[in-house]
């Protein structure tokens, strides 16, 4: 309504105006219902979400049309009831998606109480670890895509000055494009041959990169790319020339369809990175149940030894001390006469 009373008065102060015109803005529309000031606040609510346009018919004259516009996502949950409702449902969701996740897979029981001894703790661990092992690998294989044959690029012998005069460019130019946790994926083609759009050469930053992994990477980017890689600088950086008749390919090749989206490959790197974690944790722990085998061959199981400790043995000396008490000073008779010839002989040295 706001919109048609500002047309009018606009069709107003125009010098030409057709009355025609005029007198249709006028009139009030005929889809739009003429509604009272003290109309109930649903039908105000309705009319908020609607279009008024202005057509001219086959007849050449002007006429209002109406157009149903649906409520803004927001508006939907304007009561709490709702709004509550719809988070409990995104908690669940989450809450199932994680179930399904083998990052969090276990054996489906929690181990209550106390285990009997260290071996039983390190073989419930390893064996908990190898079904989080085989369900990761069950989940990778669904990230698996085919190799196909990358762009045909006709071979280009480059000689020694020219790989030298292009290395020098590399190292100047300040044009790179950087490989993080995703690994080489569709953006990282892309990238190359927009930058190989205007210069030769373009380095290639591999952030993770493990010791032995540069050259897979160049294997695999040469296929994707076509590009023909001419210097390593020390272990993460790859410097690739475009060759001498290059022609930027279709977008088909630029963005390779054997490689994996962006999300995908951020979520199989995850899965990589929780792969081999539980790899190294199970090394570690059959490392520490094969010294715990060990200790037991040389010295025997910690459990069944009983050592005597200073409270279990028996003390000499209580026996004489308890029937001393009793009268007897636990000394026989003959220990007794040779003590007091022993004391009449010092009184007679003495005398």
């Amino acid at each position: 309504m706001r919109r048609l009373i500002s047309l009018t008065r606009l069709l107003h102060h125009l010098p030409q105006t057709p009355k025609t015109l005029i007198s249709t803005l006028q009139k009030p529309p005929i889809l739009i219902p003429n509604l009272p000031f003290t109309a109930p606040p649903f039908s105000s609510r309705y009319l908020s979400y609607g279009r008024v346009n202005l057509v001219i018919t086959e007849s050449k004259t002007p006429r209002f049309e109406t157009q149903e516009v649906e409520a803004p996502r927001k508006e939907r949950w304007r009561s709490k009831k709702r709004l509550k409702v719809m988070r409990r449902r995104e908690r669940e969701r989450r809450r199932e998606a994680n179930r399904r996740d083998p990052r969090r897979v276990g054996d489906g029981r929690r181990r209550r109480g106390k285990f009997r001894d260290a071996e039983e703790r390190l073989l419930w661990k390893i064996e908990k670890a190898k079904i989080k092992e085989a369900a990761l690998v069950e989940r990778l294989k669904k990230y698996e895509v085919p190799k196909l044959q990358g762009p045909v690029v006709e071979p280009c012998e480059i000689t020694g000055e020219e790989r030298f005069y292009l290395k020098k460019m590399a190292q100047k130019g300040s044009n790179y494009v950087p490989v993080g946790r995703r690994g080489v994926f569709g953006g990282v083609i892309l990238n190359m041959h927009l930058h190989w759009k205007k210069h030769e050469t373009v380095k290639v930053f591999f952030k993770q990169c493990k010791p032995g992994q540069l050259q897979e990477f160049a294997d695999e980017i040469a296929r994707l790319s076509g590009g023909i890689p001419i210097q390593m600088i020390g272990d993460d950086t790859i410097v690739f020339y475009r060759g001498k008749n290059y022609v930027q390919p279709r977008s088909e090749i630029m963005s390779p369809i054997d490689t994996l989206s962006k999300k995908r490959a951020l979520e199989k790197s995850k899965y990589e990175q929780s792969l081999e974690t539980v790899r190294h944790f199970i090394a570690v722990s059959e490392k520490e149940l094969e010294l715990y085998y060990r200790h037991i061959a040389l010295y025997g199981d910690p459990n069944k030894l009983k050592p005597e400790t200073e409270i279990d043995r028996p003390i000499e000396h209580e026996s004489g001390l308890d029937n001393s008490e009793d009268g007897d000073s636990g000394f026989s008779p003959s220990e007794y006469s040779s003590t007091d010839d022993e004391l009449s002989d010092c009184e007679d040295v003495s005398e």
